[in-house]
């Protein structure tokens, strides 16, 4: 009687056993799986750009923006750009290129540094007041036109009408600034 009892407690440890083993499987499974995405989110980074304001509803898709979308980020680039004095330019300098498409970021970056620097050495202020934006939802682009008010050594040296401009790509899910130029007044 007695072997008929330790037989049967021997059995039931070893079905107890058995559960416990799956049971430590399928947490180890877990764990590993686990690793396994954490180690795949580790390094990606996600960028959410917007306009630094909102102040019409906009909306993005796949490779195109809204026109609401171009004229406030197009306007928040040209006050990066053409809103400058010698003790701002810099810092606007590197915020700007946080927006500027990795293709031209030499181009625009050394065209910053050299405007920076004709500024600081002139010691001049320039301030833009847009007065028309006119967007291109199929070109991706933006018409900024209005008085660029040049100061140097706080004397008046121009307030000239001028237009730029501005031109947006999309990639990784985000827009970014690919060119920003001078244009004759009259272009639409």
């Amino acid at each position: 009687m007695e072997f008929e009892r330790l037989s049967g407690d021997l059995k039931d440890l070893r079905r107890r056993n058995k559960g416990l083993g799956i049971a430590v499987g399928v947490l180890a499974t877990g764990q590993v799986i686990a690793l396994a995405v954490v180690l795949g989110l580790l390094g990606t980074v996600r960028t959410v750009v917007v306009p630094p304001t909102l102040h019409k509803t906009f909306w993005v898709d796949g490779s195109r923006a809204s026109s609401e979308y171009l004229e406030q980020m197009g306007s928040f680039v040209a006050w990066l750009v053409l809103d400058v004095t010698p003790s701002t330019i810099d810092w606007k300098k590197d915020m700007l290129l946080g927006y500027v498409d990795p293709a031209q970021y030499g181009a625009i970056k050394t065209r910053q540094e050299v405007e920076a620097e004709r500024l600081k050495r002139i010691n001049a202020t320039t301030a833009f007041a847009p007065q028309q934006l006119v967007a291109s939802e199929d070109a991706q682009t933006l018409v900024v036109r209005g008085r660029l008010r040049t100061l140097v050594n706080g004397l008046e040296t121009g307030n000239d009408a001028k237009a730029y401009r501005i031109a947006f790509s999309h990639a990784g899910a985000r827009m970014h600034l690919v060119g920003f130029q001078e244009v004759p007044y009259a272009v639409k």
